[in-house]
């Protein structure tokens, strides 16, 4: 089976495109699992803040998650925002990892805002509604140097990234069959 892992800030659609191409591998007969760092954040991943220490340790959890589906044959969906190359690398080390990036500019990312996460992320120092250490504006984002798929999803519809994924998706577990 497959595990994507999603790599993207906030904003740039991981849980939309997930949701979406979920729906699609669902009528196709595949059994799926969104492994969602939002919602796992409340739950297993409580205890961490966003030192670069607990983000990795985040998303090696959530990663661990998502390899107990994929012994299970599930394809996995790991929608998260997963900033250093380092640790995309290490995970991208086993065979049925791939990396999607999802592009998306800043400016795009500040006017579509949907959780009016950057709006806090850009307040003054001073404001206690602030957002500190936020990825992409305050905290550090490496761009990957090796995605297997990279969608544009500030330039081109939802449904034309939907499509890219799921067939990205497809033919990477006929290959591997």
């Amino acid at each position: 089976m497959i595990l994507i892992q999603f790599t993207g800030l906030s904003g740039s659609g991981k849980t939309t495109l997930a949701k979406n191409v979920e729906h699609l591998l669902v009528e196709k007969g595949h059994k799926v699992e969104i492994v969602d760092g939002d919602i796992y954040r409340k739950t297993l991943c409580k205890d961490l803040g966003f030192s670069k220490d607990d983000r990795c340790e985040n998303v090696r959890r959530l990663f661990n998650v998502g390899q107990d589906f994929v012994q299970s044959e599930v394809i996995v969906l790991m929608s998260v925002i997963n900033p250093y190359e380092d640790l995309r690398n290490e995970i991208r080390q086993y065979d049925f990892v791939r990396t999607v990036f999802l592009d998306c500019s800043i400016d795009n990312l500040i006017k579509r805002d949907p959780k009016g996460l950057y709006q806090k992320a850009l307040l003054p120092d001073n404001d206690s509604n602030k957002i500190k250490n936020f990825t992409g504006i305050s905290d550090v984002y490496e761009v990957p140097l090796k995605a297997d798929l990279t969608l544009k999803t500030d330039s081109e519809p939802e449904s034309v990234s939907t499509n890219k994924l799921y067939y990205f998706i497809i033919d990477n577990i006929t290959n591997a069959v």
